[in-house]
């Protein structure tokens, strides 16, 4: 490897919720690292995906899907999402081609125009439109932002991802390989365990509970004599009806979100595992600073 060339940089992700930026980061990555449901604003915390070649290193930085905040939680997300821009060294702005450009768009748009960063179009979901519709899409949005590149993907069939990532290596700069070539993400196990738990919760409980829900890791441990670890967690709501749902007729639903949990859990640790769930309410705890600092969302690591 000639190291005098390599490229290395850091990649943001953004977009308006649900246009595939988790999707496309796991397929880049090759494995699960960021949740992935058909609920807007599922990712709450930048999810750092390494991608590791023997010419560059990407660390890709999936934000929040960019929306007009209703509580303090949403204003978290949304200092998230706005101060990555301005620590990259390339944006993926990502839209659904499926979707008309919105407000939402203009709003990201709006925010691009204050940042020197080069920006990439990258228009995902190109799978389920017909291809003459393509250039009138690109022109509407070219039409409001000089993008440096137009990329059209489908994050989910995998199309279009290589010439994708071979572009983003033209623009990174000469750099050093900032992580081991088999490192995948800088997240600890337990921030992925529990997201990882709380997509289950999201897929399995639809629009009953829904953005009210938090996942607290309790405790990891490996089992005496037994090659098993054990992750105790918490499932935290904001209602008791919430707790009703999640828990389901005679626990049903928790024991169907541990059955889907642990077989990812399984697959991150590489060991048998033996999860444990527990439901708590914390009411209106989305609105409460200490709360939000327990579960993990701190403004001063951003």
């Amino acid at each position: 490897m000639d190291n005098s060339a390599y490229k290395s940089g850091f990649i943001s992700i953004i977009g308006r919720p649900n246009v595939g930026k988790s999707t496309f980061l796991n397929h880049v990555i090759g494995q699960k690292i960021a949740i992935m449901s058909d609920k807007p604003q599922t990712t709450r915390n930048k999810v750092q995906g390494v991608y590791t070649t023997d010419e560059a290193q990407m660390i890709f930085i999936d934000t929040p899907g960019i929306h007009k905040p209703k509580h303090k939680l949403g204003d978290f997300m949304m200092k998230v999402a706005t101060n990555t821009l301005k620590e990259v060294d390339l944006i993926l702005f990502m839209v659904n081609a499926e979707e008309k450009l919105g407000r939402g768009d203009e709003y990201i748009i709006e925010m691009l125009k204050n940042i020197r960063t080069p920006v990439f179009l990258v228009i995902n979901k190109i799978d389920l439109v017909h291809s003459d519709d393509l250039l009138g899409i690109i022109g509407q949005y070219k039409d409001l932002y000089p993008f440096r590149e137009v990329v059209p993907i489908s994050a989910l069939a995998g199309n279009n991802i290589d010439r994708l990532l071979e572009t983003i290596q033209k623009y990174l700069p000469e750099g050093p390989q900032y992580y081991p070539a088999d490192q995948v993400t800088d997240h600890p196990e337990r921030f992925i365990i529990s997201e990882l738990i709380r997509e289950k919760v999201l897929h399995l409980t639809r629009e009953e509970v829904p953005h009210s829900i938090a996942v607290v890791i309790d405790k990891i441990e490996r089992m005496e004599n037994r090659d098993v670890i054990r992750v105790m967690a918490t499932i935290v709501v904001e209602r008791p009806s919430q707790k009703g749902i999640v828990i389901g007729k005679q626990g049903a639903m928790l024991k169907e979100i541990g059955k889907r949990a642990r077989g990812d859990i399984e697959n991150l640790l590489g060991s048998k595992v033996y999860l444990e769930l527990w439901v708590k309410v914390q009411k209106d705890w989305r609105n409460k600073i200490s709360q939000l600092r327990d579960f993990g969302f701190r403004e001063d690591e951003y």
